[in-house]
């Protein structure tokens, strides 16, 4: 076999499989449709899938080695910041993790993708006197994961539980009336 035929042959290879991974992959990661671009949002979906898979794994084992974690307030200013306090609620329809990390609340959820669920939950999370520092939306197929970092506020005055409990219910849609002044 000459040399152009099988340079033509490894080029039709590649492009198979380029397109393969084209095809693997959810059509917002690659921006264009050149070799580079694919290969880049490949990159970046892998990164994100094995980042979700660390999380659920993590989780997996904090959930079969940790016992039911207890009830824990948090105000500004107060307590000793350097304490990591965790709540988790799961059900078969979301999983919510919130926890303390010096001054600032981490707030996770999993779940089925729930149009509007986001909405919501930043609703309750404004409710509650907290802010939004940082937020990060993950899918992977029909499942959603929310990370938040949040910021408390001045005058909230609720429980990582009841922070939990709260965003836990709104995927049920039963969001119930405030718990921090405003």
């Amino acid at each position: 076999m000459s040399h152009i035929a099988v340079e033509r042959n490894r080029r039709r290879i590649m492009n198979e499989h380029l397109k393969v991974l084209r095809s693997l992959t959810p059509y917002f990661y690659i921006k264009r449709g050149d070799q580079a671009s694919i290969i880049g949002g490949v990159i970046e979906f892998i990164n994100e899938l094995h980042q979700l898979l660390q999380s659920l794994e993590a989780k997996k084992r904090r959930k079969s080695l940790s016992p039911p974690q207890p009830r824990a307030m948090f105000m500004q200013g107060g307590g000793d910041k350097s304490q990591e306090l965790e709540v988790c609620c799961n059900s078969g329809f979301a999983d919510v993790e919130a926890k303390i990390s010096g001054s600032h609340v981490l707030l996770k959820t999993i779940s089925r993708r729930v149009p509007g669920q986001v909405v919501r939950t930043i609703r309750i999370i404004e409710m509650l006197s907290l802010e939004i520092l940082h937020l990060n939306i993950s899918t992977m197929e029909d499942t959603t994961l929310y990370s938040f970092v949040l910021k408390i506020g001045l005058d909230c005055k609720v429980s990582l539980e009841e922070l939990a409990g709260e965003v836990h219910r709104s995927f049920a849609g039963e969001v119930n009336g405030r718990l921090c002044s405003q």
